[in-house]
């Protein structure tokens, strides 16, 4: 039980007052508090602790210790590098991302002993930032109850830790780069494409700064994903804006381009320890040369990506193009009437394009399917709240299989021709070069079972129910 001290309140008077109480040490500790940028340990209802030489995992609404090991304090933990108790616990809630601090308490904390008549201890209280945080002996539950009532302190509801971050000005839920936004139908177009791209702008603003530091690689795939996510409005919606739409449209292609060298290798590196796993545990070590030639291309990658990002015409072309999307004249058309044609046009076209495909049809014909695909879930992400949600979501989700099938098709043919590009890099290494031969062997293999897949899923994304929905809904 957590309670709020009044303002300027001495606990020890306060208590005094009305109970027999025995006081207790006074220790004093500086506890931070850790959680990734989009706050996935707040998602998941834990917070993470470093107080006095502990990592402690405790639980946001009861405050009880689920886990803890000793450690030092990080600037930033990810969590290969968590004591296994935690790793246990936190690594798939954190997945890639970096726990960060969030908060830091310098805290003076103030023991004390409620006494019954025969002078045994029977609630437990400590005072620390304003709270007092009681605690009843075995035994003795209900004189928690009776010092509750006694005291008629209000109850802290609020973690701890939530109050310090936003007293920083920052946001206990972590910092979302999802679109969450509510379009206005009858809005036109110009007006509501205007919101959706300067929330994109936001997103590329929010997650620049992790980029530019390296904090960790989640901050640059959100970053290009808005930025994808703008090529792709504009693509769709270039009827509403003027011929300088082109200019803006090459920026964004040029933002999409610097930083892709880096994100290819952020995802070879995060996947390098299932690849491994997935080798004969005798040759899984022979796999470590192609890591050093990774990193080093990592780090030069790097920083070809902070060069281009901080250029004086990378803050520019983002400037103007927030000025550009204000500055439209009134679109003829809603925002409701143009994204249903579009998206009508859109699957249509995808329609057709994978009925064309057959068993002898080249790999690029799928790989534009994927492509045309993706410009289909950006329309269906941006516009969803001008459609009912029991339409949308199971509209999404079919369009999610059949691209997950044309994702694995593409990744294995990527990753296998990227293998085959990397051998001369670790030609003085025989073995390295034996274990990359298995994983093409194994990618190729998969990539011929994905594609496979293709028909089926195609038939559900192409199937007379579903062109019935979309010509009900969107046509």
């Amino acid at each position: 039980m957590e309670l709020r001290l009044p303002e300027n309140t001495d606990a020890r008077e306060l208590l005094t007052a009305h109970f027999d109480v025995r006081p207790g040490p006074v220790t004093r500790a500086v506890a931070t508090f850790y959680d990734t940028f989009d706050g996935r340990l707040n998602g998941e209802g834990v917070t993470l602790r470093h107080k006095e030489g502990r990592l402690t995992l405790l639980d946001r609404e009861t405050g009880e210790e689920l886990a803890a090991a000793e450690s030092t304090a990080a600037k930033r933990f990810f969590d290969y590098e968590l004591p296994e108790a935690l790793r246990a616990a936190l690594a798939d809630v954190i997945e890639m991302r970096a726990l960060l601090p969030v908060a830091r308490l310098r805290a003076e904390r103030r023991g004390f002993a409620v006494l019954n008549e025969d002078a045994k201890t029977v609630v437990r209280l400590y005072a620390e930032h304003g709270r007092l945080t009681a605690t009843a002996v075995k035994g003795y539950e209900g004189e928690l109850d009776r010092v509750r009532e006694t005291l008629a302190l209000e109850e802290a509801t609020v973690p701890l830790v939530d109050e310090a971050i936003v007293a920083d000005g920052g946001d206990p839920a972590g910092i979302s780069s999802k679109l969450a936004l509510t379009l206005n139908p009858e809005a036109p177009a110009d007006v509501a494409a205007a919101r959706v791209f300067k929330r994109l702008l936001e997103v590329i603003d929010l997650n620049l700064p992790g980029t530019l530091d390296d904090v960790d690689s989640e901050f640059l795939h959100d970053l290009r994903v808005a930025v994808r996510r703008s090529r792709s409005l504009q693509r769709q919606f270039k009827a509403v804006y003027t011929d300088r739409l082109q200019h803006h449209r090459d920026e964004f292609k040029r933002l999409q381009a610097v930083t892709g060298d880096l994100r290819d290798l952020d995802v070879y590196l995060l996947d390098f320890p299932d690849l491994q796993a997935s080798l004969p545990e005798k040759m899984r070590a022979d796999l470590d040369p192609l890591r050093g030639v990774l990193e080093t291309r990592r780090t030069r990658a790097l920083t070809a990506t902070r060069r281009a990002l901080r250029a004086q015409r990378t803050g520019d072309a983002l400037a103007d193009w927030s000025e550009f999307v204000t500055a439209q004249k009134p679109a003829e058309k809603t925002v409701k009437e143009l994204a249903s044609h579009r998206i009508t046009q859109v699957y249509r076209k995808m329609v057709k394009m994978g009925k064309a495909i057959d068993d002898d049809s080249p790999a690029d014909d799928l790989h534009e399917l994927r492509k045309v695909g993706k410009e289909l879930r950006y329309l269906l992400e941006f516009f969803a709240s001008l459609y009912p949600a029991d339409v949308v979501k199971p509209f999404v989700k079919t369009l999610k299989g059949l691209q997950d099938q044309l994702g694995r098709f593409q990744d294995r043919e990527v990753q296998a021709n990227a293998l085959r590009e990397l051998a001369p890099a670790v030609s003085g290494h025989p073995f390295t070069l034996m274990a990359m031969g298995v994983l093409v062997e194994r990618f190729m293999q998969e990539e011929i079972a994905a594609r496979a897949e293709f028909a089926d899923r195609f038939a559900v994304f192409a199937s007379k129910e579903q062109r019935d929905i979309v010509k009900e809904t969107f046509a």
